[in-house]
Protein backbone atom coordinates (compact mmCIF):
# COMPACT_ATOMS: atom_id res chain seq x y z
CA UNK A 1 0.00 0.00 0.00
CA UNK A 2 1.26 3.47 -0.91
CA UNK A 3 0.20 6.45 1.20
CA UNK A 4 1.26 9.88 -0.06
CA UNK A 5 1.24 12.67 2.53
CA UNK A 6 1.46 16.30 1.40
CA UNK A 7 2.73 19.32 3.30
CA UNK A 8 3.65 22.92 2.61
CA UNK A 9 0.44 24.59 1.52
CA UNK A 10 -0.74 27.92 2.88
CA UNK A 11 -1.62 31.51 2.15
CA UNK A 12 0.69 33.70 0.08
CA UNK A 13 0.44 37.01 -1.75
CA UNK A 14 0.52 37.17 -5.52
CA UNK A 15 4.10 37.02 -6.76
CA UNK A 16 5.19 34.96 -3.80
CA UNK A 17 6.50 31.40 -3.54
CA UNK A 18 5.59 28.17 -1.83
CA UNK A 19 7.16 24.72 -1.78
CA UNK A 20 5.01 21.63 -1.50
CA UNK A 21 6.36 18.28 -0.38
CA UNK A 22 4.89 14.80 -0.65
CA UNK A 23 6.37 11.79 1.10
CA UNK A 24 5.11 8.35 0.12
CA UNK A 25 5.66 5.03 1.81
CA UNK A 26 6.10 1.72 0.00
CA UNK A 27 8.88 -0.13 -1.81
CA UNK A 28 7.43 0.52 -5.27
CA UNK A 29 7.48 4.31 -4.93
CA UNK A 30 11.03 4.78 -6.19
CA UNK A 31 9.99 3.27 -9.53
CA UNK A 32 6.73 5.20 -9.84
CA UNK A 33 5.77 8.35 -11.64
CA UNK A 34 5.01 11.02 -9.06
CA UNK A 35 3.11 14.20 -9.66
CA UNK A 36 0.83 16.99 -8.58
CA UNK A 37 -2.71 17.78 -9.59
CA UNK A 38 -4.92 20.61 -8.38
CA UNK A 39 -8.62 21.36 -8.11
CA UNK A 40 -9.74 24.95 -8.07
CA UNK A 41 -13.19 25.94 -6.81
CA UNK A 42 -15.82 25.05 -9.39
CA UNK A 43 -13.33 23.35 -11.70
CA UNK A 44 -12.20 19.83 -12.45
CA UNK A 45 -8.96 18.44 -11.13
CA UNK A 46 -6.08 19.07 -13.53
CA UNK A 47 -2.49 17.93 -13.90
CA UNK A 48 0.08 20.46 -12.72
CA UNK A 49 3.35 18.55 -13.10
CA UNK A 50 4.75 15.03 -13.11
CA UNK A 51 8.17 13.43 -12.88
CA UNK A 52 9.37 9.92 -13.69
CA UNK A 53 11.81 7.93 -11.59
CA UNK A 54 14.51 8.90 -14.09
CA UNK A 55 13.76 12.61 -13.75
CA UNK A 56 11.79 13.32 -16.92
CA UNK A 57 9.29 16.10 -16.21
CA UNK A 58 5.99 17.27 -17.67
CA UNK A 59 4.16 20.53 -16.88
CA UNK A 60 0.82 22.11 -17.58
CA UNK A 61 1.21 25.08 -19.90
CA UNK A 62 -0.20 27.39 -17.24
CA UNK A 63 2.69 26.74 -14.86
CA UNK A 64 5.65 26.36 -17.21
CA UNK A 65 8.47 28.67 -16.23
CA UNK A 66 6.99 29.30 -12.77
CA UNK A 67 6.76 25.86 -11.13
CA UNK A 68 9.47 23.19 -10.81
CA UNK A 69 8.94 19.57 -9.83
CA UNK A 70 11.73 17.45 -8.38
CA UNK A 71 12.09 14.25 -6.41
CA UNK A 72 14.41 12.51 -3.98
CA UNK A 73 14.18 8.78 -4.67
CA UNK A 74 16.11 7.91 -1.52
CA UNK A 75 13.40 9.64 0.53
CA UNK A 76 10.44 8.67 -1.71
CA UNK A 77 9.57 12.34 -1.77
CA UNK A 78 8.42 14.67 -4.53
CA UNK A 79 8.54 18.46 -4.35
CA UNK A 80 6.78 21.27 -6.16
CA UNK A 81 8.49 24.65 -6.05
CA UNK A 82 5.93 27.30 -6.98
CA UNK A 83 7.19 30.78 -7.85
CA UNK A 84 5.46 33.89 -9.19
CA UNK A 85 2.18 32.63 -7.79
CA UNK A 86 -1.06 34.07 -9.17
CA UNK A 87 -4.56 34.18 -7.69
CA UNK A 88 -5.63 31.64 -10.33
CA UNK A 89 -3.20 29.14 -8.77
CA UNK A 90 -5.50 28.97 -5.74
CA UNK A 91 -6.60 25.36 -5.39
CA UNK A 92 -6.29 22.19 -3.38
CA UNK A 93 -3.11 20.49 -4.53
CA UNK A 94 -2.98 16.69 -4.56
CA UNK A 95 0.07 14.48 -4.77
CA UNK A 96 -0.25 11.33 -6.86
CA UNK A 97 1.93 8.23 -7.11
CA UNK A 98 1.43 6.10 -10.22
CA UNK A 99 2.77 2.59 -9.80
CA UNK A 100 3.22 0.04 -12.57
CA UNK A 101 1.26 -2.75 -10.89
CA UNK A 102 -0.92 -1.24 -8.16
CA UNK A 103 -2.37 1.78 -9.90
CA UNK A 104 -2.60 5.40 -8.75
CA UNK A 105 -2.58 6.58 -5.16
CA UNK A 106 -3.64 10.04 -4.00
CA UNK A 107 -2.70 12.17 -1.04
CA UNK A 108 -5.30 13.95 1.06
CA UNK A 109 -4.60 17.35 -0.52
CA UNK A 110 -3.17 20.62 0.73
CA UNK A 111 -4.74 24.05 0.28
CA UNK A 112 -2.84 26.77 -1.56
CA UNK A 113 -4.40 30.24 -1.48
CA UNK A 114 -2.92 33.16 -3.41
CA UNK A 115 -4.25 36.59 -2.50
CA UNK A 116 -4.24 39.50 -4.94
Amino acid sequence: QVQPVESGGGLVQAGGSLRLSCAASGSMVSFAVMGWHRRAPGKQRELVAAITSGGTTNYADSVKGRFAISRDNAKNTVYLQMNSLRPEDTAVYYCNVDTAYAGRFWGQGTQVTVSS
